[in-house]
């Protein structure tokens, strides 16, 4: 493999704006499940937003826009649009030189963010990334078609040296949500950037697994939800989720429905709000994946992490579900229902990851944060892993590695202010933005 180069609480009944689309403003439920928003309230919502963080003066701006429809769940991702990112800092200081600014009117001409080796590194996966994942196979659940994706994948890949992944040779394969390969849905900027994230972070962390992409024909919950269905139908025993909504009463109907599938591991962003319970993350059956900070340390991991939190409405998702049982495997005292998160891994724009994108409002190397990109990173270690046992439900593993060298104890930062501090507040052991902590090597991820 090729080096890298220099490389608030929950506003229930309502989809919420997550880590990709601005939908505050907006009262999206799913149709017939309580009262209809307007249809002009989401067009008062903008279509993108941007934020800085403080600290390094990145900016970005909202991968999706606005959900198109009443009922439809926003993804999670954020799109680096100025700024120095952490990656160009730790090339800049290593090279001597002064890092350039990322310009929100072209593409850099290399990536900007962290790539495969720097992915593999901070997470001890490096030896399994070589050797695992050969007859795997990940799928990524989207909305809308992304027709680049298989091209932008190739360079992606190609880059950093990774093996082929393509229709040709059996790796890659792009599917609606009923399983067709010609009859796919209308093509959406907004998502395909999503998608080319997910892709990219799922081929950084498991080069060897081959990749299939489900696209659900609109966001609603019920054809993401298809689209898992699907995913699994076709023999994917991981499939990673990065978008959400708000809870809602109707929640357990959509876990027996979508996402109770024993011996396949289903990873979901944790969102992009802050503080406040999502949903498919609050669903028992699902690993929810929190999000983080990740910078280079002089410490013998070489890598350091705290919660990712931006602002009072930036950050990750976690917290205590309003609907969802508590599953048996989660002991925390303070939540008596399902608690997210579980696990966590890099989402932080300022500490971003590279993709590279040509169709979602890119033209090449971007560099992407948000949990969006912590969901498919998770479905690639549980694919490093291993076949989950028939019969399992693999967001139990992790627990089963709690406070041990396994995983890394993520204890500083925060997401806002809660009640019960440990909702939303990083320490040791185990808390809400960051569940047990981030993947070392992936012995918490098998059964």
């Amino acid at each position: 493999m090729r080096t890298t180069p220099p490389n608030r609480p929950a506003i229930r009944g309502r989809w919420r704006r997550l880590g990709s689309a601005a939908v505050a403003t907006a009262a999206l439920v799913l149709a017939g499940l309580g009262t209809a928003a307007h249809a002009n309230a989401a067009s008062t919502a903008a279509a993108k937003t941007t934020a800085t963080s403080a600290s390094t003066k990145v900016t970005w701006t909202r991968s999706c826009a606005v959900p198109k429809r009443k009922g439809e769940m926003a993804c999670h991702a954020l799109r680096v649009t100025g700024g120095i990112t952490a990656f160009q800092k730790q090339q800049a200081k290593r090279m001597g030189s002064t890092p350039k600014a990322v310009s929100p009117k072209a593409a850099a001409a290399s990536p900007t963010g962290y790539g495969p080796s720097d992915l593999q590194s901070a997470y001890g996966l490096t030896d399994a990334a070589s050797a695992n994942g050969s007859g795997e196979t990940i799928a990524i659940v989207d909305a809308y078609d992304d027709p680049n994706a298989e091209a932008d994948l190739a360079a992606y890949r190609s880059y950093y040296g990774l093996p082929d992944c393509t229709t040709a040779n059996g790796c890659f394969s792009k599917v609606s949500q009923t399983g067709s390969t010609t009859s796919l849905p209308t093509a959406d900027s907004g998502w395909a950037g999503e998608i080319s994230l997910d892709l990219d972070m799922a081929s950084a962390i498991c080069p060897n697994c081959n990749i299939l992409l489900v696209e659900a024909k609109s966001a609603s919950m019920a054809n993401l939800g298809t689209a898992v269905n699907e995913a699994v139908k076709l023999g994917a025993k991981f499939v990673s989720n990065s978008y959400g909504g708000s809870e809602s009463s109707s929640d357990t109907t959509y876990d027996s429905s979508y996402f109770k599938h024993p011996g396949v591991a289903i990873t979901v962003s944790a969102g992009d709000s802050g503080y406040g319970a999502e949903y498919p993350a609050a669903s028992r059956y699902v690993t929810s994946v929190g999000g983080t900070a990740l910078s280079t340390s002089s410490d013998s991991r070489g890598w350091s992490e705290t919660v990712w939190n931006t602002s009072s409405t930036e950050g990750t998702g976690s917290g205590c579900s309003s609907y969802d049982a508590k599953p048996s495997w989660q002991t925390d005292s303070g939540c008596s229902k399902r608690m997210i998160a579980d696990v966590s891994a890099v989402a932080d724009p300022a500490t971003g990851v590279s993709v590279y994108d040509t169709y979602g409002g890119g033209t090449g190397w971007v560099t992407y944060g948000g949990t969006s990109a912590s969901a498919p990173i998770i479905a690639g270690v549980y694919a490093l892993a291993g076949t989950p046992s028939s019969g399992s439900y693999p967001a139990r593993f992790p627990y089963n590695a709690a406070g041990t060298s396994a995983l890394n104890d993520v204890t500083s930062g925060s997401n806002g202010t809660c009640a019960t501090s440990y909702f939303c507040t990083a320490g040791s052991g185990y808390d809400g933005p960051t569940g047990w902590g981030t993947p070392e090597g992936t012995s918490a991820f098998t059964g």
